[in-house]
């Protein structure tokens, strides 16, 4: 099944059980077959536009609802299990734990700094802000010559339009979630 027919599938079914209706009751509202319905659920079906713009209207949603990658409603992301994205042995380590092709707005990332381990990053572009949780140990952000301490279990929060510096000042490894925002 292509991606696709796959949304289609996963959306249609999702909205249809979301307004509590039968194969019956979608077929009614929709003026498509109940059986063209369970094969569009199933994939197995290849439904044309008009088909499709029937059941986006008969289940009052946009196309775009219809055909968009159905959102994800849990992912468990074990940090430990994957290998980081960048790393420098001895400094730093990055995993990206949720990349911003999964939903256009965050991204989100775990760092892990080794005392005086330092990560420079660039610009993340104009409006971008950037948020900063660190989990276990202290770091050091370094903005346009400006140095900002944050503590374990504080956060900060900072335009990430100018490259930046991290730097581990901790004895033992320095932890933090990094989100980045687009707005």
């Amino acid at each position: 099944m292509d991606y696709l027919a796959h949304n289609i599938a996963v959306n249609l079914n999702r909205c249809r059980k979301s307004h509590g209706w039968s194969l019956d009751v979608t077929s009614e509202q929709t003026g498509v077959s109940k059986s063209m319905l369970a094969q569009i659920e199933r994939g197995a079906a290849n439904p044309s536009i008009g088909t499709l713009g029937k059941i986006a209207s008969g289940l009052r949603i946009s196309f775009d609802q219809l055909i968009s990658p159905p959102p994800m409603d849990t992912i468990l992301v074990d940090v430990e299990q994957t290998a980081p994205i960048k790393s420098e042995p001895g400094s730093y380590r990055v995993w990206n734990c949720f990349p911003y092709e999964d939903n256009q707005i965050i991204e989100i990332y775990r760092i892990d700094l080794a005392p005086g381990g330092v990560y420079h990053s660039g610009s993340h572009g104009e409006r971008t802000r950037e948020y900063i949780s660190v989990t276990s140990g202290e770091v050091s952000v370094s903005i346009e010559a400006k140095e900002y301490r944050i503590k374990e279990s504080c956060c900060f929060r900072f335009e990430s339009d100018c490259p930046h510096d991290y730097c581990g000042c901790s004895d033992g490894t320095s932890s933090m979630l990094v989100f980045f925002v687009s707005y």
